[in-house]
C-alpha cells in the first residue's frame, strides 16, 4: 500500500460541476452555472508571475465581436455593466467589398436589421477583467490552479486529478480548454482537422478620418480577407486572414509598413492609418476543427473545444456564449430524476446546438475557400453573389438577425 507523499494527495474538492479552463468561455460558463444552483470548481493552469501594471496598457492586439447572444448572456450575470465600455465599440454597420475590376459589394446596417447595433468590438483583456471582478463576489464557484493529469468517469460521477496528487470530484466535467482540448482529449472524442494554410494577423491603427461605427472587409482573393474593425475613437483594428507566406511577409514588416499596404484598401474610407503600437503586430494560425460530438459519458464540451471555425465571421466566441446559454439551459430544464451529468441530458444539450455549430462551420468554410481562390470565373461568380444578396433587402434580414444571435 502507497502512503500519499503529501496533504494534497488525499484532498478531494466536490462539486456539481468542474470547469477545465481559464478563458473567458470557461469564466462564464461558471458564472451561468453558478447563478442555476450549482456548485461549481473552476480549474485553470497556474498563473505566470505577476507583472507591474503598465501605466498605459494601450489596445490588446486581439479583439472580438460579440452578438446580441453573448450580450444578452454577459447582462444576465452582471458581467456587461461591470465592462469598461469607455474601451466598447458599438458596430452600426457592416460593409463588404470584392475584388478585381468587377468588385461586388454588401452592406448591412443597425437601421435596415431593426436594431440598435449590429455587434459590439471589445479586447479580450476587457473581458477578462470584468469577468475576473464577477468570480470574486461569485457564489458556489471555487477556483482551483493546477494541472490536469488524468480524468476517471464512472456511473455516478468523474474525477479530474491534478500533477499534486489531489483530485476534483464533480457530476459533470465541462470542457472549456480550448482548441487544443485536453477533456477532449481524455475523452477520445474524434475530430476532422484542416488547415487553412493562413495566419491572421493582428494590428490596431489610428484613421485620419472617422469610422462611424463601421466594420469594413475585403475579399482580395490572393491576398486574403482584410478586416478593419472599430474601436473607440478615431481607431481600427487590424484582422488580416493571409495566406502563410504573405503572413510571413507581414510580421517581418513594421506597422508602418503595413498601414502603407491596407492604403489601398482603406485609404477612400478611412484615410491614413497611423499604428497606435508600432511593436504591437501578432498572429494566429487558422484552422477548421470539427470534434465529432459535443458530449460523452458525464463530459460537455463548450467554445473552441467543441468547435474551431475561420474567423472571417468573427463569430468563433460567439458560437462559445451560446453554447455556454444552452447548457445552462437543458441543465435546467432537465427532469428532477436525471442527474446533469445523464447521457440523454447532455445529448440533448448536443442536438440542441448541432444546427447553429453545422450552419457556422458550413458558412465560414465555404466564403473561405470561395473567396480563397484566385480564379477568374469564381471572382465573377462571388461578385455577382454580393451584388444580388445586396439587392434582396429580406434575405439581408435573415442573414444578418442570425449574426447577430437573434
Amino acid at each position: 500500500m502507497t502512503i500519499p507523499s503529501s496533504p494534497a494527495a488525499l484532498r478531494v474538492t466536490e462539486s456539481d460541476i468542474c470547469i477545465v479552463g481559464d478563458g473567458a468561455i470557461a469564466k462564464t460558463a461558471a458564472l451561468g452555472l453558478a447563478q442555476a444552483g450549482f456548485s461549481v470548481t473552476l480549474l485553470g493552469p497556474p498563473s505566470p508571475p505577476a507583472r507591474p501594471a503598465a501605466a498605459d496598457p494601450g489596445w490588446d492586439a486581439r479583439v472580438y465581436a460579440l452578438n446580441h447572444t453573448a450580450h444578452n448572456l454577459l447582462s444576465s450575470l452582471k458581467v456587461w455593466q461591470a465592462l469598461d465600455h469607455a474601451r466598447v465599440a458599438p458596430v452600426d454597420a457592416m460593409i463588404v467589398h470584392g475584388d478585381g475590376a468587377q468588385a461586388g459589394g454588401l452592406a448591412f446596417d443597425a437601421y435596415g436589421a431593426h436594431t440598435g447595433t449590429l455587434a459590439w468590438i471589445m479586447e479580450d483583456r476587457n473581458i477578462g477583467q470584468a469577468l475576473d471582478a464577477a468570480l470574486k463576489f461569485a457564489q458556489n464557484v471555487r477556483v482551483v490552479q493546477g494541472r490536469a493529469t488524468g480524468l476517471l468517469r464512472g456511473d455516478d460521477s468523474a474525477s479530474v486529478h491534478l500533477d499534486d496528487g489531489s483530485s476534483i470530484k464533480a457530476s459533470l466535467v465541462v470542457g472549456a480548454d480550448g482548441a487544443q482540448s485536453w477533456v477532449r482529449g481524455q475523452c477520445d472524442i474524434g475530430l476532422d482537422y484542416r488547415s487553412y494554410n493562413q495566419r491572421a494577423v493582428v494590428s490596431n491603427f489610428a484613421c485620419a478620418k472617422p469610422h462611424h461605427g463601421a466594420a469594413y472587409q475585403w475579399f482580395t482573393g490572393a491576398e486574403g480577407i482584410v478586416a478593419l474593425l472599430p474601436l473607440p475613437g478615431d481607431q481600427v483594428s487590424l484582422v488580416w486572414s493571409a495566406p502563410e507566406a504573405l503572413a510571413d511577409t507581414l510580421r517581418a514588416e513594421s506597422a508602418r509598413q503595413i498601414a502603407d499596404r491596407l492604403a489601398v484598401y482603406a485609404a477612400d474610407k478611412l484615410g491614413a492609418l497611423t499604428p497606435l503600437q508600432p511593436e504591437l503586430v501578432r498572429d494566429f494560425p487558422l484552422r477548421l476543427i470539427r470534434p465529432h460530438a459535443m458530449s460523452a459519458p458525464r463530459v460537455a464540451l463548450v467554445g473552441d473545444a467543441a468547435h474551431v471555425v475561420h474567423p472571417l465571421a468573427g463569430h468563433g466566441m460567439n458560437l462559445g456564449f451560446a453554447d455556454v446559454a444552452q447548457l445552462v439551459k437543458t441543465l435546467g430544464e432537465r427532469e428532477a430524476q436525471r442527474g446533469i451529468g445523464d447521457t440523454r441530458v447532455l445529448a440533448r444539450y448536443e442536438r440542441a446546438r448541432k444546427e447553429d455549430v453545422l450552419l457556422m462551420q458550413l458558412t465560414t468554410d465555404g466564403l473561405a475557400r470561395l473567396f480563397g481562390a484566385d480564379i477568374e470565373p469564381l471572382r465573377v461568380v462571388r461578385n455577382f453573389g454580393l451584388n444580388l444578396l445586396d439587392k434582396l433587402p429580406v434575405l439581408k434580414r435573415r442573414l444578418i438577425s442570425h449574426a447577430m444571435g437573434k
